[in-house]
């Protein structure tokens, strides 16, 4: 599974598979456009998706990856235990750098997991509106003393305005705070995904295809995360979609990070780095799926109707593609 030397002949390929997943998040993005689109998405559908994703994300990372982390520590001349400890060793630290970029994450958006769910957008759009339109109660303002000039009608309305004015400016402003908190948070945990992504289809394509069909499943409902609020805030689709557009590019940064380091690592240090990228890589996905695919797809799907299936489903897959492309 390991033992193969692994090159830079499927560089072209690497970059193109994660830039087509990167850029999957402009699919969720588009559903600003076409407000129909958004109900398609249903909470099964995402759930279902994310499960899936989950399932081939654990598969490739515990058998494929980790199998190629310890082949290369093989390869560079370290004994079966020792090459095995140092894979184990390398997939716990990718696991760990995972959870602290994870909280980085959510240092910038607190609300990330939150912000996923559409429905929460279309409140704070309601909420926003009503406010916006609503009109002041005048049974509930005290009625001016008899000896008190009254006000001008002028002066009245201004201040009904100014009154309404302000909640519906403050609700959009944190609206497209949120949606910028989202598009960054993304972008971060996007990075990992595309040097995985990378990494594992320059050791085998089938591998980093079925990885990019993956990540890119799961990034279609990030995108509609970013473009909505931006879009409810701003009443610019186009920024909406942008912003979502633009947390994806972090994929193929993840990916030339990936490269810069192979490339300098020459042929002497090749089959090392390649072991600790590849055991790094491997904690840093099976982290992705703990901490971000499956607690979401089951807020999405609270009774598992389809998620434990959806993830054995994905493993399966990924198995099958392994076994076809080796026999």
């Amino acid at each position: 599974m390991g033992g193969d030397a692994i090159s830079l002949d499927n560089t072209g390929l690497a970059f193109g598979l994660v830039t087509a997943a990167g850029l999957s998040t402009a699919i969720g993005a588009a559903a600003v456009f076409e407000k129909r689109i958004v109900k398609l998405a249903s909470k099964p559908v995402l759930a279902a998706g994310l499960g899936f994703s989950g399932g081939v994300m654990l598969y490739v990372s515990f058998i494929e990856i980790f199998g190629k982390s310890h082949g290369a520590f093989l390869i560079d001349g370290f004994k079966e235990k020792d090459a095995y400890f140092l894979a184990t060793l390398c997939l716990f630290a990718g696991m760990l750098i995972l959870r602290l970029i994870q909280s980085l994450v959510h240092r910038i958006a607190p609300n990330h997991h939150c912000a996923c769910d559409s429905g929460a957008c279309e409140d704070n759009r309601e909420i926003s509106v009503n406010m916006g339109s609503s009109a002041v109660n005048v049974e509930d303002v005290t009625a001016p003393a008899q000896d008190a000039p009254a006000p001008a009608q002028d002066e009245i309305e201004t201040g009904q305005a100014a009154e309404a004015k302000d909640p519906e400016k403050r609700d959009k402003q944190e609206l497209q705070l949120m949606g910028l908190k989202t598009a960054i948070a993304i972008g971060l945990h996007n990075f990992p995904e595309g040097l995985a992504t990378f990494v594992g289809t320059l050791a085998d394509p089938a591998v980093g295809a079925t990885l990019a069909i993956a990540i890119g499943i799961h990034n279609v409902p990030e995108g509609l995360c970013v473009a909505l609020p931006i879009y409810y805030a701003t009443d610019s689709r186009m920024k909406g979609f942008l912003w979502a557009l633009l947390s994806g590019l972090s994929e193929p940064v993840g990916a030339f990070f990936g490269w810069a380091i192979i490339k300098s690592s020459g042929d002497d240090m090749n089959q090392l780095v390649y072991g600790i990228l590849f055991g790094v890589v491997g904690g840093m996905m099976i982290m992705i799926v703990i901490l971000e695919l499956l607690p979401t797809a089951c807020k999405y799907d609270p009774t598992d109707k389809c998620v434990s299936t959806s993830v054995c489903a994905g493993m399966l897959v990924m198995a099958a593609s392994l076994c076809l492309f080796m026999a």
